[in-house]
């Protein structure tokens, strides 16, 4: 059975290594922010509009991710055996709980879709990445000031405390996080 942990957070917090990290510790895959593709190849100048394209790009990118690892899961079972051999996981960098921070931060509304996919969609764990990681500069980010990061995390961690899926805190340096983490996975594949 797949599980689907969802690591989400301001920019800058650490996100995609962690994803990577946690997809080499349990050997499995995980789904980058489709975002960053986006952006850098359009450009920073995004629109209200961008967003849903690029909302529905990191759904399709995720269906696809998920695909994969199912089919795989299959391909590794026991011969005659009509069940995989082991739980899978499937760690996502970004989801639409993101999309709808972003949307309603930058342009004060957010898109029907990226709502109804909340909804729609389920995972098994969120991991909240904390803003206590020094802000590092690039090409795609947009918030080095401390006030509007606090900002944001205050976000993201009312949406967590509104949702049911189970949620962890991840602060701490690149280790802890890691230790933490992987803690919290262990917790829902045991």
């Amino acid at each position: 059975m797949l599980k689907k942990v969802v690591v989400i957070g301001p920019e800058s917090t650490g996100k995609s290594t962690l994803c990577k990290q946690l997809a080499t510790h349990f050997q499995t895959s995980w789904c980058p922010e489709f975002a960053r593709k986006y952006l850098s190849e359009h450009g920073m100048d995004y629109t209200y509009d961008d967003l849903l394209v690029i909302a529905k790009g990191q759904i399709e990118l995720e269906e696809e991710c998920e695909r994969s690892i199912v089919n795989s899961q299959w391909s590794m079972r026991e011969p005659d055996s009509p069940f995989p051999t082991r739980h899978s996981l499937l760690f996502i960098d970004t989801d639409m709980c993101v999309m709808k921070i972003w949307c309603e931060f930058v342009f004060g509304q957010c898109h029907q879709f990226i709502l109804d996919q909340i909804a729609a969609r389920k995972y098994d764990l969120y991991l909240l990445c904390n803003i206590d990681l020094p802000w590092i500069k690039d090409e795609l980010r947009e918030y080095p000031d401390l006030e509007q990061r606090k900002q944001l995390y205050s976000k993201y961690k009312n949406s967590m405390r509104n949702q049911s899926t189970h949620w962890v805190e991840i602060s701490g340096s690149y280790e802890e996080r890691l230790k933490k983490a992987i803690a919290a996975v262990n917790n829902i594949v045991t």
